[in-house]
C-alpha cells in the first residue's frame, strides 16, 4: 500500500464520534413503558425492596448457592406458594383499593 490509499486519514476509516446537531436521537423501542423499577428486568418483572431478617436472608442465599438457582427464583416460588395457599383458603383475592 502507498500513501495515496490513505487520502482521508483515520477519519475516513472511523465513524465520527461528534453527534450531528441536525440529527435527533432516536428513543429505544422496547415494546413496554419503562418505570425505573423495571429497567434491566425481563418482560413481566419489576424490582421491589423488602426488609427481611438477616438470618433468613443468609439461609436463602445458602439455599440458592447449593441449588444453583437465583435468589429471585426462590423468592418468586415462595411468594407464589403463599398466594396459592391464600387463594385456596379464601377462594379469591380481592384487589386492593386504588387511591
Amino acid at each position: 500500500m502507498n500513501k495515496k490509499d490513505f487520502k482521508g486519514g483515520l477519519d475516513s476509516v472511523l465513524q465520527s464520534t461528534v453527534p450531528d446537531p441536525e440529527q435527533k436521537p432516536q428513543p429505544k423501542k422496547t415494546g413496554r413503558p419503562k418505570k425505573s423499577s423495571q429497567e434491566g428486568t425481563r418482560e413481566g418483572e419489576t424490582r421491589a425492596t423488602f426488609i427481611v431478617k438477616e438470618e433468613l436472608l443468609e439461609k436463602l442465599k445458602a439455599v440458592a448457592y447449593w441449588e444453583r438457582v437465583m435468589i429471585k427464583d426462590i423468592v418468586n416460588n415462595a411468594l407464589q406458594e403463599y398466594v396459592d395457599a391464600y387463594r385456596k383458603k379464601h377462594k379469591e383475592i380481592k384487589h386492593r383499593p386504588v387511591k
